[in-house]
């Protein structure tokens, strides 16, 4: 690492420092640590929250060398049925990257929909939103599930107030019936998104989901995206999403 008082002044987090250059959120940059993707000054690091100096230290992702971001971009994308929610698959299953061609800056997912969940995901380079944007309430999400059969005024109750997911309550949420016949049609209102945590809470109740898609995250909403497709945040949108987040 480099010396000096002045550069141990401006050392960061690298995980700051790589979430806040457009490489990584903070999450993934912690599991590259732990791959050994990571080398400062030909060194490869393996040790969260080690301290670096950007303006110094010579910091390269699977040899390539981090370059800061030229600046921010902010991707609404209507994911469909079939791409796995990362930068990239080790079984070669296509990721929601291969979607954004044209896309000039290298942006990330802001959180997982599962390989068969469709709907709305953000993708960016601005690593302090998107950390704050993944914690448990940082963000109002709302998703549309279709479940196998009806499930019982008491059912939905029960899983509005909270369920025990691997040894810990969910948080309360909303969930209101939109139609139903032979099966159900719901709404359901998280702040919090666990792993497959929809799919999860009905398969306990015996209404196993068979389609899932998300319609909002926090301020946004684009039903005319066609699946897909994406569209760069307005400043507007921006905004919002920061407010509703601070």
């Amino acid at each position: 690492m480099s010396s000096g008082e002045g550069s141990a002044i401006a050392r960061e987090r690298i995980q700051k420092v790589l979430s806040r250059a457009g490489a990584a959120s903070r999450r993934e940059a912690e599991r590259w640590l732990a791959e050994g993707r990571i080398s400062v000054n030909g060194s490869v690091v393996s040790t969260p929250g080690t301290r670096v100096d950007p303006t110094l230290d010579h910091i390269r992702i699977d040899g390539r060398r981090l370059r800061p971001a030229p600046g921010h971009a902010y991707i609404l994308l209507n994911k469909p049925d079939g791409f796995m929610t990362t930068t990239r698959d080790p079984e070669g299953r296509p990721t929601v990257m291969d979607l954004m061609r044209g896309v000039k800056e290298r942006v990330y997912p802001v959180g997982r929909l599962d390989y068969h969940t469709t709907g709305l995901l953000l993708l960016t380079n601005d690593g302090d939103l998107a950390e704050r944007l993944m914690r448990p309430g940082g963000c109002t999400k709302i998703y549309h599930a279709k479940v196998r059969g009806v499930p019982d005024a008491a059912t939905l109750e029960r899983l509005s107030g909270g369920i025990v997911l691997d040894g810990r309550r969910t948080r309360p949420c909303r969930i209101r019936r939109l139609r139903a016949r032979d099966h159900a049609w719901l709404e359901i209102e998280l702040k919090e998104g666990r792993r497959n945590q929809i799919r999860r809470m009905f398969e306990r109740t015996g209404h196993p989901v068979s389609k899932l898609r998300r319609v909002t995250i926090g301020p946004l909403s684009d039903r005319g995206l066609p699946p897909g497709a994406f569209r760069r945040l307005t400043q507007d949108e921006i905004d919002r999403l920061k407010e509703a987040v601070a």
